[in-house]
């Protein structure tokens, strides 16, 4: 997690995890569509708004500041985006999108009754990768609107389905498994997980989320199982 040139108080995303840091337009005639352009500033806004909120808090982000921040005007930013809740929302389904995704992905190629450290740490090493967008979603938007938590609801239920239908295919192989666990035991797990990462953001001396992984394997395990 890097400081910014400009002001090393607030901290850089980390390049390619969330977020990539398009090129400046060109000055001058180009040849982008309207479209492209708008692709490279809408970016340019959500990387701004996401670092700011990191390291001011949810509530003490503006628009100006959002513009200073991506060195683009108000107008450029007011062709990409209605308001500030409209930046905001397009970057947290940003954050939503590439984190189940990631997580998804690794739960369909995983044996998950019998790796769970791996589906754990498929989740926090997601938000290890870039703690500046973690901080952000995962920490600070608890204080955003209703379309924001209905978003968050959606993710971890998707993600509480997912570990379901999983452990249900392992369970008709494996008899020590419970296959009668209902979706609402996998969301518990899902917001559990969730609320102690919040915790270890929110802690400064905390560097590195892996060290959750251990005892949550070990009560996810036993409380998959039979009895």
């Amino acid at each position: 997690m890097s400081a910014s040139p400009q002001n090393p108080d607030i901290p850089r995303i980390t390049e390619g995890a969330f977020f990539t840091t398009p090129q400046r337009l060109p000055r001058g005639p180009h040849g982008l569509t309207r479209d492209e352009v708008q692709t490279i500033q809408r970016e340019r806004l959500m990387i701004a708004y996401t670092e700011l909120v990191a390291a001011r808090g949810y509530h003490a982000v503006g628009v100006r500041d959002v513009v200073a921040r991506s060195s683009m005007s108000r107008t450029a930013f007011y062709e990409c985006f209605d308001n500030l809740d409209d930046c905001a929302d397009a970057a947290y389904q940003r954050f939503i999108t590439v984190l189940v995704s990631t997580m998804t992905e690794r739960l369909r190629a995983t044996d998950v009754s019998h790796e769970v450290p791996t589906v754990i740490l498929s989740y926090l090493e997601a938000l290890q990768f870039d703690l500046v967008v973690a901080r952000t979603f995962q920490l600070e938007f608890d204080a955003a609107g209703p379309a924001s938590r209905r978003r968050r609801r959606d993710a971890l239920g998707f993600i509480a389905t997912v570990l379901r239908d999983e452990h249900r295919r392992l369970a008709e192989l494996d008899p020590s498994l419970d296959p009668d666990l209902p979706t609402s035991v996998f969301l518990a797990m899902v917001y559990a997980l969730r609320q102690l990462a919040s915790d270890a953001l929110d802690d400064p001396d905390v560097t590195d989320l892996r060290h959750l992984e251990p005892p949550l394997s070990a009560w996810l395990t036993r409380s998959l199982r039979r009895g």
